[in-house]
């Protein structure tokens, strides 16, 4: 573009700052995605605070007692009714879809929270290589269509953890789908999550992630669906990666926040550095928890 072609003097302040915005897709790209994740964890907060207020002392998770002390906050009805979905019994009467896509909602939030903060690097790479391509005067693809590809990946996965919520729940009607499992469930569980942080897979999803513009640059193009495509790309090699940390929650309780952020820290370290202490340390950890549990249960 030319200077003339930038000139927005004609415009008034709302225009210009439109302008101004449509030219850095950066700063949007940082306010949705900022905003997202922010929402997601206020949205899970409300539903672990609501969730801990429900459950009795006896059968008190991590953390109830710090999140039965913050104040509730008068909240929406559509929320209230996700909430209740979320939080209720497995039904007995086999209706289960209202409860499949409530739970399959809860989980893409979760990995909105957990797991959109470690694809950071991606999405600055592909904004730095973006920016590259506009001074030349190429077409460029916006970045929330990189960002829409890697979570679309994530909501296929959430609609599985949902199935998997519900389908290890099924046993025990009177439960609350979102307590945590016992017994051989949870160290069945523990033991897959320690267990894939040691596999060749885990390795190669991690390299990937930790390594996104060798795959952003040859793949690079001006064409939406093409862009689209390399965030479910980008998306699956995550969920490559993290996966199998999803399973923990099964066996603290899905709805645990303090867990949940957790996993999320963990994940945006493990990404961030190119040493495999931290994966191995987590997956000894993980099978040593899951071999007491066993002994606990036995």
């Amino acid at each position: 573009m030319t200077g003339q072609q930038h000139d927005f003097r004609h415009l008034d302040r709302a225009g210009r700052a439109m302008a101004n915005i449509a030219l850095r897709p950066r700063v949007t790209v940082n306010m949705v995605v900022g905003a997202a994740i922010l929402l997601a964890w206020l949205v899970l907060a409300a539903m672990a605070i609501r969730g801990a207020g429900g459950r009795g002392v006896g059968a008190s998770a991590p953390g109830d007692m710090i999140l039965r002390a913050l104040p509730g906050v008068p909240l929406p009805d559509f929320l209230e009714r996700f909430f209740a979905l979320c939080l209720a019994p497995v039904p007995l009467d086999g209706r289960v879809g209202p409860w499949a896509g409530a739970l399959a909602l809860m989980w893409f939030l979760m990995s909105i929270a957990t797991m959109l903060p470690s694809a950071a690097p991606m999405i600055r790479t592909y904004c730095e290589i973006a920016d590259t391509a506009r001074i030349k005067g190429e077409p460029v693809v916006h970045p929330l269509v990189l960002v829409a590809g890697y979570l679309s990946a994530w909501l296929v996965a959430s609609a599985m953890l949902a199935a998997l919520t519900l389908a290890t729940h099924a046993s025990a009607p009177s439960s609350v789908m979102l307590d945590p499992l016992v017994g051989i469930a949870g160290a069945l569980a523990l033991l897959i999550a320690g267990l894939y942080q040691f596999s060749g897979m885990k390795e190669a999803c991690l390299e990937k992630c930790r390594n996104p513009f060798s795959i952003l640059f040859s793949n690079w193009s001006a064409r939406t669906v093409d862009i689209f495509r390399l965030g479910v790309v980008q998306g699956v090699w995550c969920l490559g990666c993290c996966w199998a940390l999803m399973l923990v929650m099964f066996a603290v309780g899905v709805m645990n926040i303090f867990w949940m952020a957790l996993i999320g820290l963990f994940t945006l370290i493990e990404k961030q550095t190119t040493s495999r202490v931290p994966t191995r340390l987590a997956g000894a950890i993980l099978l040593v928890w899951a071999a007491a549990l066993l002994v606990v249960s036995a």
